[in-house]
């Protein structure tokens, strides 16, 4: 219904505003671009809206708005694209206030430093360094001074789509939540499994956690698993829209040769 959908879209450009504005300190050429991508992502928020999954739609709505400014900012920030990984992310964000912080603090923001801060390997933030610390090149400049084509126009296409990025920020979120709601409640095995493991770009194998406690493989196994059931029920109740994800083909801890 166009007139239905006109109506929702209305009601929520405050939204808009509420999250471009969180969004703002990283994009200072125009609030307007940022609040114009946002109003893009409202719409596809409408379009795909499912209001029979117990899903608030400004909720659903919010995810679909930061996407969509998300990758504006990443695209245009740089003529070579800074990324989408959960690493490049938290580097693109953080890098500049981390060194900020440390030189406020008395310390020399080193690159190892900032890593171990960052919680992301030293190549990494030197990568990162590299590409903000270069100087700009216009996207609309021409790629000659006798031609009319301009520098976007040659930039490759690929990368993620915005559902896919959206869904995978999506469920990042609501795990960040609901883990860190359950932290307090958990043993130290469990704790450590759910950080080693289930949180660790480079999980430890089970035979290693076993080893640190003195118990078997399979207990250690074991208490994973009764912690994925603890979180799916969290995950549940807090989003019931999610419980397919740890149906066999998604399930959270990542599959490996290691185990």
């Amino acid at each position: 219904d166009p007139d239905a959908a006109y109506r929702l879209v209305s009601a929520n450009l405050r939204l808009v505003v509420k999250v471009a504005m969180d969004f703002q300190k990283y994009w200072m050429q125009n609030f307007m671009d940022l609040i114009q991508e946002g109003n893009v992502g409202l719409v596809q928020a409408t379009k795909k809206f499912d209001p029979y999954l117990g899903v608030k739609f400004s909720y659903y709505a919010a995810y679909w708005i930061r996407a969509y400014i998300l990758k504006f900012i990443m695209d245009n920030w740089r003529l070579v694209k800074i990324g989408t990984t959960q690493a490049q992310r938290k580097l693109f964000f953080g890098l500049n206030k981390e060194r900020k912080l440390l030189e406020a603090q008395g310390f020399k923001p080193e690159i190892k430093l900032l890593a171990d801060r960052l919680n992301v390997k030293e190549s990494e933030v030197i990568e990162m360094s590299q590409r903000m610390d270069n100087w700009d090149v216009s996207l609309e400049a021409p790629v000659r001074s006798d031609s009319e084509d301009q520098q976007k126009n040659f930039l490759p296409q690929g990368g993620p789509g915005i559902e896919d990025m959206v869904a995978s920020q999506e469920i990042r979120d609501r795990l960040s939540e609901t883990l860190e709601g359950m932290r307090n409640n958990l043993n130290e095995k469990e704790q450590v499994i759910l950080q080693s493991r289930l949180l660790s770009d480079e999980p430890l194998t089970l035979q290693t956690i076993a080893e640190q406690f003195g118990i078997s493989r399979e207990r250690v196994r074991q208490i994973e698993a009764n912690l994925l059931k603890k979180l799916k029920k969290q995950l549940e109740r807090d989003m019931p829209d999610i419980q397919d994800l740890f149906s066999a083909e998604n399930m959270v801890v990542r599959s490996s040769g290691k185990q």
